[in-house]
């Protein structure tokens, strides 16, 4: 399990106009009530920036976004053993994540859920960054932290 190589992967805190930070309830977790960020691989010879622009308009059906700032470092964590037994999730033993910035430009009808063939999220909404630690968001909850708390001068534009 050591051997396996992380997976390389962008993420996105997104925030809406009024500084609301966006979080979904995953497809795949929302029996046990787990809440993501966007996120996806990037693909061989994909610029990081472009992968996030590509993965939210996959995952929430839009590309009513500005990138506002790049984390400056690649933040790493390792899947849970249930996870790894996870055929795809399998072949990594974890992820090394790209995290971005963003800036939600559109109307919230914009923010389409069924855009992508494998739904990833059943439900989503707008919250206070201030409230993230107390949404269930799994083994990811310490990144996200230390996300939030770094991309935090973006609820106060």
């Amino acid at each position: 399990m050591t051997d396996l190589p992380y997976r390389r992967n962008v993420a996105a805190i997104i925030f809406n106009p009024k500084g609301k930070i966006f979080i979904a309830l995953r497809h795949d977790l929302a029996q046990e009530g787990i809440w993501s960020f966007p996120q996806g691989g990037i693909d061989a010879n994909e610029d990081p920036c472009e992968a996030i622009k590509r993965e939210l308009f996959e995952e929430i059906g839009t590309d009513q976004i500005e990138v506002l700032e790049e984390y400056p470092e690649w933040l790493a964590y390792d899947f849970p053993p249930d996870v790894i037994k996870n055929p795809l999730k399998g072949k990594f033993k974890g992820q090394t994540q790209k995290w971005f910035a963003v800036r939600f430009t559109g109307k919230d009808s914009d923010i389409n859920l069924d855009s992508d063939i494998e739904k990833e999220f059943d439900e989503w909404k707008w919250i206070d960054i201030t409230e993230l630690d107390r949404i269930k968001t799994g083994y990811k909850h310490t990144i996200y932290c230390k996300i939030a708390d770094h991309f935090k001068k973006y609820t106060q534009d």
